[in-house]
């Protein structure tokens, strides 16, 4: 996902992190107000032949293809204000491989008859919108950024895939198979031994992150109802399932940043 090809200069506030995940709405703005599907029984031969499934993939899947082309933009234009080649050239390939994802998608999209460009278009203002509150002040906060963000759409998607017929959950599995988070670890562990006065600014940062995150992830599912469709759509209790998925979201993020050797 895209955070800007220009770092901003105001520093970062903790943000208001810790409100419980709000309950989907039962009307969400730009999707259907009919109630969600129960997915195709595991009998049917093609689960994507059913109509109402495969808008809501199309869906799932228009997200995260604007997701792949944003990282992409994002990683090529943080690649510039990288403070060696061998950085650059790193997040360069980086770059790549997120374009990669996304044209496995885009295919994917096209084999279900929608255009990408029309399966990103919904999410597009409100994913832009995310990216500009959260634009980096420098080189550091990129990487942090993309190692946060990356990860936590990671767990985001992950968490729908055994909700998912096999081709999609396959699609899914390829697109969060490369080395980039491992990448960015090794990396953000050699800028904070060099520099321990970076722990302090990035901790805050990475509070900020994965707090817009959480927001951000609560309101593209209910955007399209993806998420009520495809996660609970054979559980009652909808309001409870959504807060114990965003609750393991948030103590992953705990988890990787105490890894770094930062308070989360």
């Amino acid at each position: 996902m895209n955070n800007g090809s220009s770092p901003r200069t105001a520093s970062a506030t903790e943000p208001d992190a810790g409100h419980a995940p709000q309950a989907p709405p039962s009307a969400p703005a730009g999707g259907s107000s009919s109630p969600a599907p129960s997915l195709p029984s595991a009998r049917t031969a093609d689960p994507l032949s059913d109509p109402r499934y495969a808008r809501f993939v199309a869906d799932l899947l228009g997200v995260i293809a604007y997701g792949e082309l944003s990282g992409f933009e994002r990683l090529s234009s943080d690649a510039r204000f990288s403070p060696s080649l061998a950085d650059r050239a790193s997040l360069g390939r980086l770059a790549v491989q997120e374009f990669t994802h996304f044209e496995h998608v885009s295919a994917f999209l096209e084999d279900l008859g929608v255009t990408a460009e029309d399966s990103m278009a919904p999410f597009q203002a409100s994913v832009d919108a995310f990216h500009e509150r959260t634009r980096p002040g420098d080189w550091y906060e990129s990487l942090m950024k993309a190692y946060v963000i990356d990860a936590f759409s990671g767990d985001f998607y992950r968490s729908l895939a055994d909700s998912l017929d096999g081709r999609t959950r396959e699609l899914i599995g390829t697109i969060d198979s490369g080395d980039g988070a491992e990448h960015l670890h090794r990396r953000l562990k050699e800028a904070l031994s060099d520099d321990p006065r970076l722990a302090s600014r990035l901790a805050l940062w990475g509070r900020r992150l994965v707090g817009e995150a959480l927001t951000q992830a609560r309101r593209v599912a209910s955007e399209r109802e993806y998420l009520a469709g495809l996660l609970f759509a054979d559980e009652a209790d909808h309001y409870r399932q959504a807060t114990e998925l965003f609750s393991q979201l948030t103590r992953n993020h705990s988890r990787r940043m105490s890894a770094l050797g930062l308070t989360a």
